[in-house]
């Protein structure tokens, strides 16, 4: 740390740091840039890392991982929390007419694999987990009966009373077979919403169109479920009104007879999986209870999670002589033992439970959209890229030039990640960030 302030550059390596926003493990690039007039051939202006201190670019890592990187996490969330909230009052391309479109905020969630621990509460006091009088015992010994008021941050929340019991196959899988649950729940709904409104598909596409965003979130015992934001339009999307007869009441009903509907079935072990019997479907509105800032940082929130709540990994794990490596509690340890054990077998293969072990068998994305919902991320990291560009006009350090007349050359290279533990504590200071505990790679 010494050392890094004694630098000539430390002004400049301090610059870096800044504008990665506190960035805990910056991707550290080499390389360079070049300028030239494409009529003449001239060179115009170059950038080289050479000059830079460590003869680096450090650049922000850009995970949406809360637990790897909070600033950057910070960023993800940021971003879906205006792509959500623009699909319900308008903004970044979307007209404010949107706001008159009827719109659901539903929930989907899982079945049940077993009885777990929970938090109950009612009228603002703290309820007994499973307090049964005349409480069954297992197979295996133990009494399913839990008296506990458990408090918010119990690490027994979410695990199964009994662990021989509880349903470790089904939980995996149904994690692996939520996203085709959810896209034939979409298919379901439509084919419901055209049969309500007495139309065919086609005719229902010509009048219609049913918008979504939707995020997944892990409960405590391991499973996710999805919250979604589901909106009707008309034919071009949200530009358009929808039709009179398209009531936010029709929707709820195709919404509540789709999700009992569907199911998966994971063939090679003859089980069949649907969602939970749990759905809970209320209206959006602009002044109610359910607003749609609400709702947007809701599903914001959950974008950068994952399933650091059950206590799991990160990061990928392969093999479970790896996986004895890890102080996990013994019900994270379970599931994704759970799935290495059925990503062995060749009829699971498409299932891809061994590269998704450390997300319990979920490999879908996170947050998603349909296409006409309301802007998309790439367009927002461009609006805010284009904003960085011309600051870098104006103070200088990027030359203007017409950009039909100039041919940009660039060469980059990975040349590590990560901060050494001095500069770790140094980047703190600057940005005012949490010191990263574990150490980063100081490549």
């Amino acid at each position: 740390m010494i050392t890094r302030l004694q630098d000539p550059n430390y002004d400049r390596w301090a610059h870096q740091i800044k504008r990665t926003g506190g960035c805990r493990q910056p991707i550290h690039l080499r390389g360079k840039v070049e300028h030239y007039d494409r009529a003449t051939g001239r060179l115009l202006h170059r950038y080289s890392t050479h000059t830079e201190p460590d003869g680096v670019l450090r650049v922000a890592c850009k995970t949406r991982r809360a637990s790897r990187c909070p600033a950057c996490a910070e960023t993800y969330r940021a971003d879906t929390y205006q792509l959500v909230r623009a699909g319900l009052v308008g903004g970044k391309g979307v007209p404010e007419t949107v706001a008159a479109h009827p719109a659901l905020f539903v929930t989907l969630t899982a079945p049940s694999f077993g009885a777990v621990h929970v938090r109950r509460e009612k009228n603002g006091k703290v309820l007994p987990c499973h307090a049964r009088r005349d409480a069954e015992t297992c197979p295996h010994g133990q009494v399913m009966s839990c008296t506990s008021r458990h408090a918010a941050d119990d690490p027994r929340l979410g695990e199964p009373l009994c662990p021989e019991c509880y349903d470790y196959e089904g939980s995996v899988l149904f994690n692996a077979v939520s996203p085709e649950l959810w896209r034939r729940f979409t298919e379901a709904l439509r084919r419901r919403f055209a049969r309500i409104s007495e139309l065919t598909m086609r005719e229902l596409r010509e009048q219609l169109t049913i918008s979504f965003a939707k995020v997944a979130e892990y409960q405590r015992r391991g499973v996710v479920h999805f919250h979604a934001v589901i909106r009707l339009d008309g034919p071009t999307g949200p530009a358009s009104p929808p039709p009179a007869w398209a009531t936010a009441d029709a929707l709820e009903q195709a919404v509540q007879h789709a999700a009992g509907a569907i199911t998966v079935e994971v063939e090679p072990l003859a089980r069949v999986f649907r969602w939970g019997a749990q759905l809970d479907v209320r209206p959006i509105t602009m002044n109610g209870d359910l607003t749609e800032q609400a709702v947007a940082a809701y599903i914001a929130k959950y974008a950068t999670k994952a399933a650091e709540c059950v206590g799991t990994l990160d990061r990928r794990i392969h093999t479970l002589d790896e996986l004895a490596l890890y102080p996990l509690r013994e019900h994270a340890h379970r599931l994704i033992a759970e799935c290495l054990r059925l990503g062995a077998l060749d009829d699971l293969a498409d299932l891809r439970l061994t590269q998704w072990a450390h997300m319990l068998g979920f490999r879908g994305h996170f947050s998603t959209k349909s296409r006409r919902y309301s802007t998309t991320l790439g367009a927002l990291r461009a609006a805010r890229e284009e904003h960085q560009r011309v600051e870098e006009i104006t103070t200088g350090r990027l030359p203007l030039f017409d950009e039909d007349t100039v041919l940009v050359i660039t060469h980059w290279e990975y040349a590590g990640k990560g901060l050494s533990l001095g500069d770790q504590l140094l980047a703190a200071a600057i940005t005012r960030t949490p010191l990263l505990v574990e150490g980063g790679d100081p490549s």
